[in-house]
């Protein structure tokens, strides 16, 4: 099975400092969801890993985060993507929970569902955390510079071995010819 591991915000959807709290904040970055489509045509199973401390911080509630992923499905349908599943961290940045990344308990819960070994298992993000996640199971980090990408970019700490793209579609581009 080819499966690729996508964080949300920044990677497929523009974020925000402020958090992204209604759908109607949900913007795909262009190409985005193209990209995905591609790469469910070449047989690539996609899911998502989001931290989505709002949800724990009180920002919005799970109806509503609910209602942005659902946004994002159906933005999806229409250029005939999909997703296989959305793993999110409702937690505050201050929790303990496993789940929450950098730590790599929704890497751990995708590789029990799928039952599948992560190893070399494309994990894409816009910050360290996220690749820090994925590189703790195995995966291979693949930075893009859209959202906090140009800033860990610098991170002195970013996982050796990471691949770097502009942007979801340069990386569907490079997995799909």
């Amino acid at each position: 099975m080819k499966l690729i591991i996508l964080d949300r915000d920044g990677v497929i959807n523009f974020d925000s400092e402020q958090f992204i709290k209604s759908p109607d904040e949900w913007k795909p970055i262009p190409g985005s969801l193209e990209a995905i489509a591609r790469l469910n045509q070449w047989g690539w199973r996609v899911v998502v890993a989001s931290n989505q401390s709002g949800v724990g911080r009180g920002l919005f509630g799970m109806d509503t985060l609910n209602a942005i992923n659902d946004k994002m499905v159906k933005s999806l349908a229409q250029v005939g993507g999909r997703l296989d599943a959305i793993f999110f961290c409702p937690h505050p940045a201050d929790s303990t929970c496993d789940c929450r990344k950098p730590r790599p308990g929704l890497f751990m819960q995708i590789a029990e569902r799928f039952n599948v070994d992560l190893h070399k298992v494309p994990c894409v993000g816009d910050s360290l955390r996220d690749l820090q996640a994925g590189v703790a199971v195995g995966c291979s980090p693949y930075l893009v510079l859209t959202g906090k990408g140009q800033l860990t970019r610098e991170n002195p700490d970013l996982p050796a071995g990471t691949l770097i793209y502009p942007d979801l579609d340069a990386i569907a581009t490079e997995l799909t010819t």
